[in-house]
């Protein structure tokens, strides 16, 4: 039971962006098509409350268990695993919706005021040194949990978890109706969750942990999809393409290339079968076949901006760069807001070795790291491109924005220390050195 809930309670105490903390625990995998796919998802659910799309945010985790956790009251994470496994946009959609109503529901909130926060800490130490995998060697941690009594267990946690688990149940049924989707996706997920129970923990799927599972949940399900009118309908056509496609690319990229090509099998022309085998291809260092593969994707949807991509990928990891240029050029031209993208063309430019082409590097750059301040490799590359034009205090600058996002506070403060010394003081980069310092590093350098 104390399981079930320690995702919820993390952040609840640690209060900042899961960025640093779960660098080091959490594989978190970043995506353009996909972060796509999952905003498609989510803003008919987040437009529905009020709530706007860029004040909630998802964190895809590369863990082939099925799981999703809320983190932090803003945070959502969501394992590839259950991507993978989902055969339907609908039980996604419903996950994330049943997320959300944790987050609606401010439920870590009204967690953390039911236990003392010692009492969390020692819950959270022990699910996370014997749960979730975090790298820790603190091996009393998994003791830890021994001091805190049944009572607690039974009584204080399993009252709150079980009304608040109903809460965001009935939430994300409400939202399934309103996005006109069916409940059968989030049933089946419930029903094949459920039938782990007869494991051992080792062996069942962390969501048994993180989210408890009881017989009234899924009878609630059931009894909604009686009344409602969407249960026999199928899931728009629109989510189902774009999870197909969502799912084909994970498999590319997280499955062992010979299975992917058994999986669709050589007579498979469906797109998004084509599309695993491209990935599967440049994987197993068949540049050609990969290349012909794309190519044939783009002929046949040639203003679609993850095609485009993908063949500059390919292209650049097999040491490409200038020809790497000109597919990330159309991809941005069809993808204008994507940061991911423009920072992989940036790199494709830093790649060529060309130093003419860094000005051009460095300014899709600074858009990158504008838009999106918790995406380490743009900072990293950034930090590149003003060390070759011998900015070395803006190098620095970045550096610690890097290291601050992977969690390495030793090398994040010397490189602040760096570039206090480096730029001129009341700069403006200067100043947001400034405001690293105290936004995200206390007086003891803890973060």
């Amino acid at each position: 039971m104390i399981r079930s809930i320690a995702i919820l309670l993390a952040a609840s105490v640690a209060a900042t962006l899961p960025a640093s903390a779960n660098a080091r625990s959490l594989a978190l995998i970043r995506d353009a098509e996909i972060e796509r796919t999952i905003r498609t998802y989510t803003t008919p659910m987040f437009s529905s409350i009020g709530v706007k799309q860029n004040s909630v945010r998802v964190h895809i985790v590369n863990d082939s268990r099925i799981n999703a956790f809320v983190a932090g009251g803003r945070y959502i994470f969501i394992n590839t695993g259950l991507l993978m496994y989902a055969k339907d946009a609908g039980m996604v959609i419903g996950v994330l919706a049943h997320e959300m109503g944790h987050i609606v529901g401010q439920h870590l909130t009204r967690l953390r005021g039911a236990i003392s926060e010692s009492q969390i800490k020692q819950i959270i130490a022990f699910i996370l040194a014997a749960s979730t995998g975090v790298a820790t060697r603190d091996g009393q941690a998994a003791g830890a949990i021994a001091s805190l009594g049944g009572n607690i267990v039974r009584g204080t946690l399993y009252r709150y978890t079980r009304g608040m688990e109903a809460e965001a149940d009935e939430f994300a049924l409400t939202t399934l109706d309103r996005m006109g989707v069916s409940a059968r996706g989030l049933a089946s997920l419930m029903q094949h969750l459920m039938s782990q129970e007869a494991l051992l923990p080792s062996m069942q799927d962390p969501y048994m942990r993180t989210h408890p599972l009881s017989r009234s949940r899924l009878e609630r399900i059931k009894r909604h999809m009686k009344t409602s009118r969407f249960t026999s309908q199928p899931t728009p056509v629109r989510y189902r393409k774009l999870h197909r496609r969502m799912r084909a690319k994970l498999f590319g990229f997280l499955k062992p290339p010979a299975s992917v090509l058994a999986r669709y099998g050589p007579n498979n022309r469906s797109l998004e079968a084509r599309y695993a085998i491209a990935v599967a291809y440049h994987r197993s260092s068949r540049l050609n076949d990969a290349l012909a593969t794309i190519d044939d994707l783009i002929r046949e949807e040639p203003r679609d901006p993850f095609f485009h991509e993908l063949k500059g990928q390919i292209l650049l990891e097999s040491g490409r760069a200038q020809q790497a240029i000109k597919s990330y050029s159309a991809a941005i031209r069809l993808a204008p807001s994507e940061a991911l993208i423009r920072g992989a063309y940036a790199h494709a430019l830093l790649q060529t070795g060309d130093r003419s082409k860094v000005p051009t590097a460095l300014r899709h750059l600074i858009t990158v790291t504008v838009n999106d301040k918790t995406f380490p490799t743009g900072w990293r590359l950034r930090a590149i491109a003003h060390g070759h034009l011998k900015q070395i205090g803006e190098s620095a600058a970045a550096l610690a924005e890097y290291y601050l996002l992977l969690g390495d506070l030793a090398e994040a403060r010397r490189q602040i220390r760096r570039a206090e010394r480096l730029l001129p003081a009341g700069s403006p980069s200067w100043q947001r050195v400034q405001d690293m310092k105290s936004a995200r590093l206390d007086s003891k350098g803890r973060r």
